[in-house]
């Protein structure tokens, strides 16, 4: 999608800090983290929202948490423990029309968020 921020940086035209991409998924440091490990895991191929996931484009989805858990062993934080968080919708806050992901870790992640 054209105007998509997300879409934009998985193209390469935005910069990001990747620390995993393969050619459905990457992954990206947050620019404003809210804990000490914050990483954005998207498709690249655009999904506005959990609201579009389907049969046909779910793989991914479960291949985004794949690489959360490849994320957190390899960035040391698997065994204390991380969130991973998807915002559906304005209500959910959702900021950005494209599905993502946030895996949050390396504090205290208390409950409920907010």
């Amino acid at each position: 999608m054209a105007d998509c921020l997300f879409c934009k940086i998985a193209e390469g035209t935005i910069p990001s800090t990747k620390v995993y991409e393969d050619e459905n998924v990457l992954a990206f440091r947050d620019i404003e983290p809210q804990a000490p490990e914050h990483i954005i895991i998207i498709p690249k191929n655009h999904i506005a929202s959990a609201n579009e996931i389907t049969a046909e484009n779910s793989a991914v989805i479960a291949k985004i948490y794949e690489v959360a858990a490849k994320l957190a062993k390899e960035l040391g934080f698997a065994d204390k423990g991380y969130r991973i968080v998807n915002n559906c919708g304005e209500d959910g806050g959702q900021t950005v029309g494209h599905i993502h992901f946030h895996l949050l870790a390396g504090r205290n992640l208390q409950w409920p968020p907010g």
